[in-house]
C-alpha cells in the first residue's frame, strides 16, 4: 500500500467531508467507528491494511458482540468501515473485500417512541411564559414539532430562512439537500414573540444571523437543544425521557394518524427512501391496536 493507515483515514475523512458532503455529526460517527477498528488491528498485529483479511472482520465484530453493542451500532459500524475499504479500492486498488462478505446483523424491531398529544400539550403548557428564556423554549418546541425537522436543521436555520408571509421554513437536510417546509399559526406566534421579544435582548453583544442563540446571544448547538428539552420535560413533570428525535417522530406520528399520506410525510421529514417513513404506519397501526385493547369491552 503506498499510505498509513492515518494517512488513509486523513484521506477518507476528507473525501466524505468534501465530496460527499456528509453532515459534522455523520463524519464523527465515521470516524469513531474507523479509529476503534483501527485501534483493534493494532492489538491484533495487523499493522498493514492490506492484510485485512475476512478472519479480521469476524473477529471484530465478535467483539462488537462480546462489548454488549446494539445490532444497530454493529450494522453502522461495518457500513462505516465497508465504506473505507471502498474508498481504498478505489484509490489505490485495494481489496475491499473482507466486509464486503460480511452480513449486517438484523435489527431490532423497536418503534419510534413519540407523544401522544395530551401528554404535549401538558408539555406545552407547563412551559408557558414570558420571560426571555421561555420564550426561546417556547419558538423551539413549536417549530420543531410544526415541522419534525431535525436538531441539527433547527441549529443551522438563520433569521432570512423564515417566511412568515408565507409560514415557511427554509432547511439544509442530509447530503446538503434543501427543503421547504410549512409550519401553522402556533409556530408563527411563538416564532415572532421570541424574534420581537427575547433574540435582540440576547443577541444584544453579538452579531450572527442564526435564529436561536444561547441565554448568551451565541449560537445554539444540537447539545444545547437537547439539555432546553430535557429542562421542559422536568418543568412538565412527565415521567419519561426525551430526545429530540422524539418530537420528529410525534410530528410524522400525528399526521399520518389524521390522515396524511405517506409521500407527503417523507417529503416534509426529506427522507430519500420511502422505506423510511413507512416504519411510522407500524407505529399507527399499534396505537390503533392499543386503543382497540383499551376500549373494547371483549378485548
Amino acid at each position: 500500500m503506498l499510505v498509513s493507515s492515518q494517512q488513509a483515514l486523513e484521506q477518507f475523512m476528507l473525501y466524505i467531508q468534501v465530496e460527499k458532503n456528509f453532515s459534522v455529526h455523520t463524519v464523527r460517527e465515521y470516524e469513531s467507528d474507523l479509529l476503534d477498528f483501527l485501534a483493534f488491528l493494532q492489538a491484533e498485529n495487523v499493522n498493514d491494511l492490506t492484510s485485512v483479511e475476512y478472519i479480521h472482520a469476524r473477529l471484530y465484530v465478535t467483539k462488537l458482540y462480546d462489548e454488549m453493542k446494539a445490532r444497530s451500532s454493529v450494522s453502522r459500524k461495518i457500513s462505516s468501515i465497508r465504506s473505507f475499504f471502498r474508498f481504498l479500492n478505489k484509490q489505490y486498488g485495494m481489496d475491499d473485500a473482507a466486509f464486503r462478505s460480511l452480513y449486517h446483523p438484523k435489527k431490532e424491531s423497536r418503534l419510534p417512541s413519540f407523544f401522544y398529544e395530551e401528554e404535549l400539550t401538558q408539555l406545552f403548557e407547563a412551559n408557558i411564559g414570558e420571560d426571555l428564556k421561555s420564550l426561546r423554549n417556547m419558538a423551539i418546541l413549536e417549530l420543531l414539532y410544526a415541522t419534525g425537522i431535525r436538531v441539527s436543521e433547527l441549529t443551522t436555520i438563520t433569521m432570512n430562512d423564515v417566511d412568515f408571509h408565507y409560514s415557511i421554513v427554509r432547511v439544509m437536510g442530509k447530503g446538503r439537500k434543501e427543503r421547504i417546509i410549512p409550519f401553522g399559526q402556533y409556530a408563527s406566534e411563538a416564532m415572532l414573540y421570541y424574534i420581537e421579544r427575547a433574540r435582540p435582548m440576547l443577541t444584544k453583544n453579538t452579531n450572527h444571523q442564526q435564529l436561536f442563540v444561547n441565554m448568551r446571544g451565541g449560537e445554539l448547538t444540537p447539545r444545547g437543544v437537547r439539555y432546553i428539552l430535557n429542562e421542559m420535560i422536568e418543568k412538565a413533570s412527565l415521567h419519561t425521557k426525551i430526545y429530540p428525535h422524539m418530537l420528529r417522530h410525534t410530528f410524522a406520528t400525528h399526521l399520518l394518524n389524521n390522515g396524511a399520506d405517506l409521500r407527503t410525510v417523507q417529503e416534509l421529514l426529506g427522507h430519500a427512501h420511502l422505506s423510511s417513513t413507512q416504519v411510522y404506519t407500524h407505529v399507527t397501526k399499534e396505537h390503533l391496536r392499543q386503543t382497540y385493547m383499551n376500549a373494547h369491552p371483549r378485548a
